[in-house]
């Protein structure tokens, strides 16, 4: 009777020492994945015992791909997402995932196309925050030519090659800011409105389902002409600071894009001004800060955790079956923070 290989028979097999084996039976510390993948053949080759175990520990029958993801200026919110993917991607039973994460600072379209594109080169599968232009449906129109599915996460986009859509109900966002507002205003009077960019589909949606509540149940406020802050912190800043200042009257303020700290520390710097309720988006350390300081009334939060696990279930359904229907969507429900509830 043959002796049954040891794991010093393994290692010698694979070329490698005990103790990288050990690693890479164990899981005791990450070892290099072509390491893992010598040790594994090895295995097969001399009838290790525990061949099976490995391949479950190594889950070398599932196919290894790589995620690409597209994501706004790195700030706490992009972050605290890539972060999410990130893990989403390492936990994904359907594949083995190798995320590529790229943040834009230039937000102008032609860009953000020409970074899909070449993330595109990269990746079996990508999702991207963009703005809506027939730029970024050109790139999205390339890359499904080339069998690659992109999604937009959560601003959709008119792209009739997308492949899907992950991210809030904006409508529902929308008009939940309204009541949030309308409720709790100190009298009727100005409400205003700061975007980021028309051009985000999210936040179109966002502002109109807002005005649409105040025409329906608080016609007695009035709402003002949305302001654009291009999703940067000190333009939000100046404009929320010009706007407190040429409207005594205000009573209320609605950001449904970026740049909320911006607006933080403008609510801060104007303590004559009468209370303001303010409603923004995302949960970040300022957003925080500014609900247990009664700067801001509510925060309208994307479950990133949540939105980062759809979206590479999306993308490995898309890579297993690449012709498989129209474009979906998936809503993940939206977090209502108060200063009580952080």
């Amino acid at each position: 009777m043959s002796k049954r290989p040891t794991v010093s028979d393994l290692a010698s097999a694979a070329g490698v020492s005990i103790a990288t084996v050990d690693r890479v039976l164990n899981q005791r510390h990450p070892v290099r994945e072509g390491t893992a993948d010598r040790v594994m053949r090895a295995a097969e080759s001399i009838g290790y015992h525990a061949t099976s175990l490995l391949k479950q520990r190594l889950r070398v029958d599932v196919p290894q791909r790589t995620l690409g993801f597209l994501l706004q200026k790195r700030d706490a919110f992009y972050q605290q997402l890539a972060d999410d993917l990130q893990a989403a991607t390492r936990d994904a039973t359907s594949l083995r995932g190798k995320p590529i994460i790229e943040f834009v600072s230039e937000l102008s379209p032609a860009t953000i196309a020409e970074r899909l594109r070449h993330l595109g080169e990269q990746a079996d599968a990508v999702a991207l925050v963009s703005v809506d232009h027939p730029y970024v449906s050109q790139a999205i129109e390339a890359l499904r030519a080339r069998n690659v599915p992109t999604f937009a996460i959560l601003s959709d986009l008119t792209a009739e090659a997308r492949a899907g859509f992950i991210g809030r109900d904006n409508r529902k966002e929308g008009r939940t800011a309204a009541w949030m507002i309308a409720k709790t205003a100190r009298q009727p009077g100005k409400v205003g409105i700061i975007v980021g960019s028309h051009r985000y589909l999210c936040q179109e949606t966002a502002e109109i389902s807002f005005r649409a509540y105040f025409r329906e149940h608080a016609s007695n406020f009035d709402v003002l002409e949305p302001l654009t802050n291009l999703e940067d912190a000190r333009i939000a800043r100046a404009a929320t600071q010009n706007m407190m200042a040429t409207n005594p009257d205000l009573v209320g303020l609605y950001i449904c894009g970026g740049g909320m700290e911006g607006v933080v520390a403008a609510a801060r710097e104007e303590p004559t001004h009468d209370p303001v309720a303010i409603v923004c988006n995302e949960l970040t350390p300022k957003t925080r800060a500014g609900l247990i300081e009664g700067v801001l009334t509510a925060v309208i939060a994307t479950p990133t955790a949540l939105l980062a696990a759809k979206t590479v279930a999306a993308m490995a359904q898309a890579i297993a079956a690449p012709s498989g229907g129209p474009p979906g969507q998936i809503l993940v429900p939206f977090d209502l923070y108060i200063s009580t509830n952080i």
